[in-house]
């Protein structure tokens, strides 16, 4: 089992900026994708960007993509999420999640998600 507690959440107005934190414990991480994925009022959620705990490869969504930074630190087993440049439709709730040992798209463990709100 993996853990996950997302933290950093909150209210900034657009253009400003915002770090989301995911605490893991449990299991190693080796091995594993660790991701964020948003899912904003009324919609699915959808993938927001994602790194491989072993190599640091990383991977973001078109919609994020020079705005928002994906990073580790694997002395703390935690995952962040740099946002900048913040934009209304970036309004969701942010979830981490760690999928299966080598199994790149398996989500199996999911964080219970911090809320970002971006006002106009």
């Amino acid at each position: 089992q993996v853990q996950l507690v997302e933290s950093g959440g909150g209210m900034v107005p657009a253009g400003g900026s915002l770090r989301l934190s995911c605490a893991a414990s449990g299991r190693t991480l080796l091995g594993r994708r660790m991701s964020w994925f948003r899912q904003a009022p009324g919609k699915e959620r959808v993938f927001v960007a994602t790194i491989n705990w072993s190599d640091y490869s990383t991977y973001y969504a078109d919609s994020v993509k020079g705005r928002f930074t994906i990073s580790k630190d694997a002395a703390r087993n935690t995952l962040y999420l740099q946002m900048s440049s913040l934009k209304p439709e970036d309004t969701a709730v942010y979830y981490c999640a760690a999928t299966r040992i080598y199994t790149p798209d398996a989500y199996d463990y999911w964080g219970q998600g911090t809320q970002v709100t971006v006002s106009a």
